[in-house]
Formats: structure tokens, C-alpha cells, sequence
């Protein structure tokens, strides 16, 4: 391998923008990426429509990333939504402001952004080795890579960045295998978790056969205080979707503590139960159940099932019950799926593991960024605007480093200092 000034070891969105701006500064960068082609998971997650960012205020979108808010905002401050909108315009991804408040390209897909990112790459000099598998440092302290066909190469760059992406979605190329590896070098991890994934309930036959693959939408969910809106799906399993994964983090650690969650599900929730239960008093004689909650309150099958699931008996027929079970209908969840499932990760890189430039303190010259930190948000373009902040701030503290009079990690300088 050629000695470039910086090596970036991973090829998603956090190393590929760390790539950008180091080469649009002048330096000579090099991409080693585990997997046949860089950004896989990137692309999966574009193939239902790329959601880039969201168009929520500042303040009430750093609210989502919870802890990690205090360290990860100087980063999302510095390369906002807005920027990161302006970048894909620039790729020619023209991106637009969804009913949801969610960012996408028009063309919703990652693929032709993608394509357009990777030959601006080439064009500023970047080189990019695929099916190199980094396994840590050597005796002497040089990288060290595995090669599909088994060599092994070594290599000394001036500064190094690891985007190697948590665990979740393994068969795309982010499993955690670098966790041993920065743990020998003394860095603390919180264990990694599955985050922004779907929840096991012990639904009945029917409710598996029948209801398997259906929507439940305009929802709101309610949990530990904490609230969201939007939809979920039931699977033969339990349930998952957007509504589910806001409040996966708080959901997953109360199954942890007490072995099960107990959710409340908001069937109804553009009306409140007085106006709810007025509606249900005036029912037909000899109509069903069924029907009537499907006329009077506008609940779907599927939304009827949920209901019938919540109780242990018979449903209320009284209107004023069956509107506060309209409202609160509660879900014993019991599980989680597991993290290779899971869209994305929590746990990672402790934030005291390293400094304002994403250097690690116990290992100077190398870098992290993206999902391996120690951070979670839910779905909604949070994660993938976390991914690029934190790519683009890495990036500028590596050129800090590298622009130091004092530094002498890199190629050039060891020429000067053998």
C-alpha cells in the first residue's frame, strides 16, 4: 500500500464526507472498506426512500439524540440540516421537505447520490480499497488489513479515522468486530444494542394469522412519560415501525430491568374520550361490535384486534369504557429483536474516550465517527445526520492535527524526523 496522509477505515456516510473535506483541503486520502463496494448499508436503507435529515427546529432536533445531545451538538451545529441539504443539491439530489417533516431527495433512492458522491471522490484524488478487512495494529504500531485472497498488508498514514459503523444490519459489513480491538488499547464501550427495532408481544393465533403485515396508523404511543405519533406494524412476532422505534431506547431498558414493557396504544388520538364515548352511545340494535367501533370510531380491523388483544375478556360495551380503551390500550411487549435486525445501534465509544476533534485520548493520531459512538436517536433522518456531523468534525480535526507544527505522525514528517 501507498502511504497516503489519512486513512479512513470504513466507507459509509461518516468516512466518505471525512474523505471529502480532507481531499478538498489537499490531503491525500485513502478508503478501506471490509465489504465488495462501499456504502451497503447506506443504500438498503435508501431503497424505501432516502431520508437524509428532517426539518425540525435545532433545539427540538438535538432533543432527539437525549444523553448524547451535550457533546454531539457543536458537531450538528456546525453541519446542520441545512447544510447537509445543501450538500446533496450539490450532488445534484435535489431534496425536498415531505408532509412528515422528513428530508429526501427527489429521486428518494441513495443509489444515484451514491454514484454522484463516489466520482466527486475520484475527482479529488481519493482512493478506495475494498475487501480490506482491518484487524488492528501490528508489533510496530502500522495498521494492519487481511485481503480477500489472505495477504496481509501494513500501513503507516499520518492520521487515521475509524467509520466502522455499530452492529446492526452485519451482512453489510458493520458487525462490532472493532470492539476488542479498542477495548486492548484501553478504550471504554458501552456494550452495543439494538436500537430503532421492533418489540415481541404474545399475540394470540388470530392476531399472527390474520393481522400479520397491517398497519396501524395515526397512532400515538405512550411509555415511562415519554410520547410519539405516527405509525406501527404488526408482525407475527410483536410490532415495530416509526411510532415504536421513538421510543425504542426507553423500551428496550425496561425490558431489561423488569423482563417485560407494558406500552399504551392511542387508537383514536385526534379525539379525546368525552367526544369519543358520545360517539359510541348511539348504537344500532343488533349491530356488532365490530362494525360499531369500525362506524362510530373510525378503527380499522386491524385497530379492533389491537383492542381485543389488550383485554383479557370480552370487550366494554359500555361507551365511556370503550373510549378509555380506545385511548389506552396497553401492550405487553416482551423482547426486543435482536441486533442484527435492528436499523441501528446503541452504545459505542464513550463520549470522555475522546477529545472536541473525535481523537481518542488513549490512542493519539486515530479518529471515530458515526454509529460507533456512543449515541441513539430514532428513524427520521437523525441517524444519518448524526453519521455525516460527525464525519464532517472528525475530518476537521484531523486537519488541526495534521496542520500542527507539532505533529509528527505523518509520512512527510517522518521523512523530516527518521
Amino acid at each position: 500500500m501507498s502511504e497516503p496522509d489519512i486513512a479512513i477505515i470504513g466507507a459509509g456516510p461518516a468516512g466518505l464526507i471525512a474523505a471529502e473535506r480532507l481531499a478538498q483541503a489537499g490531503r491525500r486520502v485513502a478508503l478501506y472498506e471490509r465489504m465488495p463496494s462501499p456504502a451497503r448499508k447506506f443504500l438498503l436503507a435508501g431503497r424505501g426512500g432516502l431520508n437524509l435529515t428532517h426539518s425540525e427546529a435545532l433545539d427540538g432536533f438535538l432533543d432527539r439524540y437525549g444523553e448524547a445531545r451535550h457533546w454531539l451538538e457543536p458537531a450538528i451545529r456546525a453541519f446542520p440540516p441545512q447544510a447537509l441539504r445543501d450538500w446533496a443539491d450539490g450532488l445534484g439530489a435535489e431534496s425536498f421537505v415531505g408532509s412528515s417533516g422528513r428530508v429526501f431527495p427527489k429521486a428518494m433512492k441513495a443509489s444515484p447520490l451514491l454514484r454522484a458522491w463516489l466520482t466527486r471522490l475520484d475527482g479529488l484524488g481519493v482512493s478506495l480499497h475494498s475487501g480490506r478487512l482491518w484487524t488492528g495494529w501490528d508489533e510496530s504500531g502500522a495498521l494492519r488489513f487481511e485481503n480477500r485472497d489472505g495477504t496481509v498488508e501494513t500501513l503507516r498514514p499520518g492520521a487515521k479515522l475509524l467509520a466502522l459503523g455499530g452492529a446492526s444490519w452485519p451482512r453489510l459489513g458493520s458487525d462490532g468486530g472493532w470492539q476488542a480491538m479498542l477495548a486492548a488499547k484501553g478504550v471504554a464501550i458501552a456494550p452495543l444494542r439494538p436500537a430503532n427495532a421492533g418489540f415481541s408481544v404474545d399475540w394470540s393465533a388470530l392476531m399472527r394469522e390474520r393481522f400479520a403485515g397491517q398497519p396501524l396508523k395515526r397512532i400515538a404511543l405512550s411509555f415511562a412519560g415519554r410520547h410519539a405519533m405516527g405509525e406501527a406494524m404488526i408482525d407475527a412476532d410483536g410490532i415495530e415501525g416509526g411510532a415504536i422505534y421513538a421510543l425504542s431506547g426507553p423500551l428496550r431498558e425496561a425490558i431489561a430491568r423488569d423482563g417485560h414493557a407494558e406500552l399504551a396504544v392511542d387508537l383514536r388520538p385526534d379525539l379525546d374520550a368525552a367526544a369519543l364515548a358520545a360517539r359510541l352511545e348511539r348504537r344500532r340494535a343488533g349491530e356488532t361490535l365490530s362494525n360499531h367501533l369500525r362506524k362510530a370510531a373510525g378503527l380499522s380491523p386491524v385497530a379492533i384486534a389491537v383492542l381485543r388483544e389488550a383485554t383479557e375478556g370480552p370487550l366494554p360495551t359500555e361507551p365511556a369504557a370503550l373510549a378509555r380503551l380506545i385511548k389506552a390500550a396497553s401492550l405487553r411487549l416482551t423482547g426486543m429483536a435482536p441486533i442484527a435486525r435492528a436499523i441501528s445501534t446503541a452504545g459505542g465509544i464513550l463520549a470522555d474516550e475522546f477529545d472536541a476533534g473525535f481523537m481518542l485520548k488513549r490512542v493519539p493520531g486515530v479518529f471515530v465517527a458515526g454509529e460507533m459512538l456512543d449515541w441513539e436517536a430514532p428513524t427520521g433522518g437523525f441517524l444519518l445526520q448524526a453519521c455525516f456531523a460527525t464525519g464532517v468534525a472528525a475530518a476537521e480535526g484531523i486537519e488541526r492535527l495534521l496542520a500542527s507544527p507539532s505533529f509528527r505522525g505523518g509520512p512527510e514528517a517522518r521523512a523530516r524526523n527518521p
